[in-house]
């Protein structure tokens, strides 16, 4: 399964003819991506971005609701092991 993260746009340029931006997703994560599919995006707004690509835009307050379930559904995975994922039903 694909996830696509929410993160905050910080800068937004061109690059090889392309509308792209860096993107924070917290802890110091900066990634840049590609706007080609929201164009009119800009620094202070919230985006989705799956393998590089910004997909839509987003408010605050979905953002940070989808980044706290993201980091609950991790520590689900650290509380029940590796196990989670895996395939395998543990008894």
């Amino acid at each position: 399964m694909c996830l696509g993260i929410p993160g905050k746009i910080v800068e937004v340029y061109e690059k090889d003819g392309l509308p792209t931006a860096k993107v924070d997703f917290g802890a110091g994560v900066l990634r840049e991506c590609c706007l080609a599919y929201v164009p009119e995006a800009q620094v202070g707004q919230y985006t989705v971005v799956h393998v590089g690509f910004a997909l839509n835009l987003l408010d605050e307050a979905d953002a940070e609701e989808t980044l706290a379930l993201l980091r609950e559904m991790g520590n689900l995975e650290e509380e029940l092991g590796a196990e989670v994922g895996s395939g395998q039903v543990q008894p």
